[in-house]
């Protein structure tokens, strides 16, 4: 089990290096993490390439017992590069070049950017293929943040034109009657025409953006395949990861892909941001972890735990004392195989000052450094069992088109996709149910439920796939805006929504409504009133029972939630977002009927069992501020059991 820290020693006096290696071994480390942004360090000059400094620091890590993960320097490119090929910057969409002084400030698409990143790459894993400390190679630093999924400059546009030649075979005619061009006469002559979807009036071609957001995520994910195959083709032994940050699902980059290209998945986990009043929910929380967990369907590691508040010019929320430790125990809980906190020290210059470390810049060790030190010591023994495969039995699925489809065309201001995401995620988190969050293209046929919630673009694989599923006796819950558009992201001629859905659904969408608002809409079923809004499908049943119906003067006739037998499982359908009483009675009736256990646990207080039959655990993490009782235990504040089983 990996327990370590982000260290950056190139920040401090080098006389200190000792020092800090031996306080964090008292912490009860076994691995640092360095060198991410240490590009210039490392090549001070073009082609002049010194690594004598981390080579001290490798040799004393090595010398006092500590593993080293190493990263490789590429996001932030140095000064001296810049100067030289200042269009290595990426652009906004007004053709605004972003100006050296951040990171993540380089584009994907430029070739010298390329080529430099393979010497300094090159150089790195020549100088340190038998080094026998590093045991994890990290490329890059959390791609796609931060807006650097994006660049509109010259050389984006000729790399989306060959991307679409390449598509599409390089027949114009074939694009065009893809896209429907013939709308607003925008039909094409030869691809060098074609435009990016930077700002115009009213709005791009919708299929010419999914196309665009594709190209985005083909270019991180291109990189990451560079950097991998470069590390690989030196040190082939070499374990190469990542570390993604939060809010995935909202990139313009699908992860999982990106995830392919990897040995190992990292998650920089940040419950509170600078800004933040409080922190994330609890369950917020555990669906980023989830949702990490499900890139590869592996266990992870998490190479940014935080334990002191965090900004860069606006700081928020502290963690109050025990709870940046409960939520280091949640990481483990849901998959986590390996913690390391960010960071050892706090900076003292730079744009993080204010992101505190374990240390303030003050070097004083106070509660941080005792509570990180007595977590390692906690979960230490129970290394076997945090290191098994988590096994759940629900999944929610998500497909890369279908986030796009909604950036380009949100139907409604209120419609969040990851959002109903969390939302749905809660339901089962509050019931102790584990959760896979996995692309819609990986096998599903194993869980007892499945979730499917907006997904509007599918095509007749993955409605095969869901039916057969159903018929085989799973039971699946979709919801409305599923199944409406085809993989170009263009409604169906000739075709009812839910599309080639509705035998296994029982029902068709006569007719559809944004309405703008939260509940806003009355509904009524067998227990009683409820309310529903954002969205909503007028739905005529056909085989399928209706659990609710729309309660308002002119839509009586339609259903709004309903269920329907299909082979030997059933699927629900929620043609609108009900209010969270009506989404627990429905979502406990489908756990019900999938064989799923629902714990009563009090709000705020979290179960997650690990470990396999004869060796498991049932790890109780109190949230709150307030002592509380769960399961015939009594917890404290921020307190974590972990019971055998």
């Amino acid at each position: 089990m990996l327990l370590g820290v982000d260290y950056y020693p190139e920040q401090w006096d080098p006389s200190m290096l000792e020092a800090d290696m031996d306080r964090i071994l008292e912490l009860g480390c076994n691995v640092i993490r360095i060198g991410e942004f240490a590009w210039h360090r490392m090549e001070p000059e073009e082609g002049r390439f010194d690594f004598s400094y981390f080579d001290a620091v490798i040799a004393m890590a090595r010398e006092k017992g500590l593993q080293v993960i190493f990263g490789t320097p590429t996001a932030a490119p140095p000064a001296w590069l810049i100067r030289k090929h200042p269009d290595i910057l990426s652009q906004f969409d007004n053709g605004a070049p972003r100006a050296f002084g951040g990171r993540h400030v380089a584009c994907y698409s430029s070739v010298p950017y390329r080529e430099h990143c393979a010497k300094i790459i090159t150089a790195l894993a020549r100088h340190y293929k038998d080094e026998t400390a590093i045991m994890a190679w990290q490329i890059d630093n959390e791609l796609g943040h931060e807006g650097s999924d994006l660049c509109w400059c010259p050389r984006c546009r000729a790399a989306f034109q060959d991307f679409l030649r390449h598509k599409f075979g390089g027949d114009i005619h074939a694009l065009n009657e893809t896209y429907g061009t013939a709308f607003w006469s925008q039909e094409y002559n030869g691809f060098e025409e074609i435009p990016l979807p930077t700002p115009t009036i009213t709005t791009h071609n919708p299929a010419l953006r999914l196309d665009w957001e594709r190209f985005c995520s083909y270019k991180l994910r291109d990189f990451a395949a560079f950097q991998s195959r470069l590390l690989k083709e030196i040190i082939p032994h070499a374990v190469v990861m990542h570390d993604f940050p939060g809010g995935g699902l909202g990139k313009h980059a699908d992860y999982a892909a990106v995830a392919q290209t990897l040995d190992r998945v990292a998650y920089n986990n940040y419950p509170v941001w600078g800004g933040q009043k409080e922190p994330l929910s609890p369950s917020e929380i555990a669906f980023g972890l989830d949702y990490i967990r499900g890139l590869k369907g592996e266990n992870f590691w998490i190479t940014e735990a935080i334990m002191g508040a965090q900004g860069h010019d606006i700081t928020g929320f502290l963690p109050r004392p025990g709870q940046a430790k409960l939520w280091s125990w949640q990481g483990m809980a849901h998959g986590c195989e390996g913690l390391l906190y960010f960071r050892y020290r706090g900076a003292a210059k730079g744009a993080e000052q204010f992101c505190y470390g374990i240390l303030d810049a003050d070097n004083v060790p106070r509660r941080r450094f005792f509570e990180v030190q007595r977590f390692f010591q906690e979960v230490r023994p129970y290394e076997q069992v945090l290191t098994t495969p988590v096994h759940s039995g629900a999944a929610i699925l998500y497909d890369y088109d279908s986030l796009a489809s909604f950036r380009i065309q949100r139907q409604s201001i209120l419609l969040d996709c990851e959002a109903e995401m969390k939302r749905l995620h809660g339901v089962l988190f509050r019931a102790g149910q584990s959760v896979d969050v996995i692309p819609a293209s990986r096998d599903f046929s194993r869980y007892k439920l499945v979730i499917v919630p907006n997904m509007i673009v599918t095509d007749p694989t993955f409605t095969a796939r869901l039916k057969n599923y159903v018929a085989a006796g799973g039971v699946a819950v979709v919801t409305y805006r599923t199944a409406v558009k085809d993989r170009d992201n263009n409604l169906v001629f000739g075709k009812t929504i839910p599309v080639d859905c509705g035998d296994l659904l029982g029902l068709y969408v006569e007719e559809t409504e944004s309405v703008q608002a939260y509940d806003c809409i009355p509904i009524a079923g067998e227990t009683g009133a409820g309310t529903a809004g954002i969205f909503r499908d007028m739905i005529v049943p056909q085989s399928a029972q209706v659990l609710w119906r729309y309660d308002d003067p002119f839509y009586r006739r339609y259903a709004a939630i309903t269920r329907n037998s299909y082979g030997r499982g059933a699927a629900y359908y929620l043609g609108t977002t009900p209010d969270q009483a009506t989404l627990d009675q429905v979502l406990g009736q489908a756990m019900e009927r999938a064989g799923l256990e629902r714990l009563a646990l009090p709000e705020g207080v979290e179960a997650v069992v690990r470990g396999t039959t004869g060796s498991q655990v049932r790890i109780l993490l109190n949230h709150n501020e307030t002592a509380v009782r769960a399961l015939g235990e009594a917890l404290s504040p921020f307190q974590v059991k972990v019971l055998p089983l």
